[in-house]
């Protein structure tokens, strides 16, 4: 019998998954379910058998799931189950990823189910995906999304006032001290109300690029790009940046290069 295990944020989705799982003519076993990436590699590090596959939305209560695979090794092949709309398939299938499209039909899981147990019976299994993939299928979805997706202007506060700030004036986004700021190319600084990852799935990805967990920048906002390491970059943000120094994600690092040279 497989073993799966379901991160999903969605509890509706994540019964149905299970009970489509388990009427299936070989039922497959669910070991947990997890609703974030801390859940989810909480599950995966724990004591419990290892899954034989994992079903994982790609956005979680707490972040793109991607995450999870930055901070624990996956056993298994993975299963997306997620909401994108059918464009997102090609980018999926290009890279040798099974992707389920919500609401989940019953006879395309169990297709899924069958390539799953034919990749286990083949000699070599398919090798581990690592987290520098995932980021640039995440990456292909966003700059495949239509430009009606990505946001135009944010309202910020002034004082007593609400103030419009296009996107264009926009010169990167930070986060300090559990709050995130819009920095706009004049060197002003406004608190917004939404996270790094929101923001991340909200902006034109061909405009803008998640440096690192703290900051997501325009490109133009981009002064100056030096080798910090071998395999670390160190970008130079203008305005200048509250950081000192703001370095690209190790696993970033050639997505980053390719975002650059489009």
């Amino acid at each position: 019998m497989l073993r799966a295990l379901l991160v999903e944020d969605e509890p509706l989705a994540a019964r149905r998954l299970a009970d489509l799982l388990a009427r299936q003519p070989e039922p497959v076993q669910v070991l947990g379910t997890a609703e974030s990436v801390a859940q989810a590699v909480a599950l995966l590090a724990g004591p419990r058998p290892a899954p034989d596959v994992l079903f994982l939305d790609i956005h979680l209560a707490d972040g793109l799931s991607f995450g999870i695979f930055e901070q624990v090794a996956v056993p298994c092949p993975v299963i997306f189950t997620t909401a994108y709309d059918q464009y997102a398939l090609q980018a999926f299938k290009v890279n040798s990823v099974d992707y389920l499209l919500k609401p989940i039909d019953e006879a395309e899981l169990a297709a899924a189910l069958r390539k799953l147990r034919a990749l286990r019976a083949a000699p070599a299994p398919a090798a581990a995906f690592d987290p520098a993939l995932l980021a640039q299928l995440v990456q292909q979805l966003q700059q495949a999304a239509p430009a009606a997706h990505h946001k135009t202007q944010f309202v910020v506060r002034v004082g007593e006032h609400l103030k419009v700030v296009p996107v264009e004036q926009v010169a990167y986004f930070f986060s300090l001290e559990k709050a995130t700021f819009l920095q706009t190319v004049e060197g002003r600084k406004f608190v917004v109300d939404y996270t790094m990852d929101q923001l991340e799935t909200l902006l034109d990805p061909r405009r803008f690029f998640r440096l690192n967990r703290a900051y997501l920048a325009q490109q133009a906002a981009i002064q100056d790009i030096v080798h910090y390491t071998n395999s670390r970059l160190q970008t130079v943000l203008r305005p200048g940046a509250p950081d000192a120094q703001v370095l690209v994600s190790r696993e970033k690092v050639n997505l980053f290069k390719s975002w650059l040279d489009r």
